[in-house]
């Protein structure tokens, strides 16, 4: 069984930053695409980062120039690192792995920004 495990969350002040991280585990095929979501209570989950084909990124508009998505050395790891962070980066943060028509999500860590 798949699971992605994230963490790195936690409570910073408005200009600090974090380190996400998710690890895979349960499998022995390399995703396709690899991302960071993000959820705000009240809010549809946004495309924070991603990987879409190869080593091609695609950024939020809101988040480009602060945050940098990164694949670890072992296989199926993620990073995003978060610089700047401003009280609206506050949200739940998903990591999001596909593989064909397969679509795996994290159980999500919490990031919140004071400001």
């Amino acid at each position: 069984q798949v699971q992605l495990v994230e963490s790195g969350g936690g409570l910073v002040q408005a200009g600090e930053s974090l380190r996400l991280s998710c690890a895979a585990s349960g499998t022995t095929f390399r995703f396709n695409a690899m991302g960071w979501y993000r959820q705000a209570p009240g809010k549809q989950r946004e495309l924070v980062a991603a990987f879409t084909s190869g080593e091609d990124t695609n950024y939020a508009d809101s988040v480009k120039s602060r945050f940098t998505i990164s694949r670890g050395n072992a296989k199926n790891t993620l990073y995003l690192q978060m610089n700047s962070l401003k009280p609206e980066d506050t949200a739940v943060y998903y990591c999001n792995a596909k593989f064909f028509s397969y679509d795996y999500w994290g159980q999500g860590t919490q990031v919140t920004v004071s400001s």
